[in-house]
């Protein structure tokens, strides 16, 4: 049984602001990012990691492969989001 793709935001409208805060923290992570294609990041970080990633069809790509480029861009961005909401939190104090 196949997987669906979840590549749509749950928040309708959400997507450019969530290729903004990526394009942001894998800058801060010292990846190289392009503003117009923040997804693109992916390839650095594959390609740095040593994982065969390319665009198109990667079904041969295993999950833990998979994992170690997404793990890097997904955990940046959590940390990120956790630290806004901390300053944000003690703006409000």
């Amino acid at each position: 049984m196949s997987r669906r793709s979840r590549r749509k935001p749950l928040v309708p409208g959400a997507e450019s602001g969530l290729d903004a805060l990526k394009a942001h923290v894998m800058k801060l992570e010292g990846y190289p990012v392009d503003r117009e294609r923040p997804d693109s990041v992916k390839y650095e970080v594959a390609r740095s990691r040593g994982i065969p990633l390319v665009q198109g069809n990667n079904g041969s790509l295993s999950t833990q492969a998979a994992g170690k480029v997404g793990g890097p861009i997904g955990g940046a961005m959590v940390r990120e989001l956790v630290r806004m909401a901390k300053e944000q939190l003690e703006r409000q104090r």
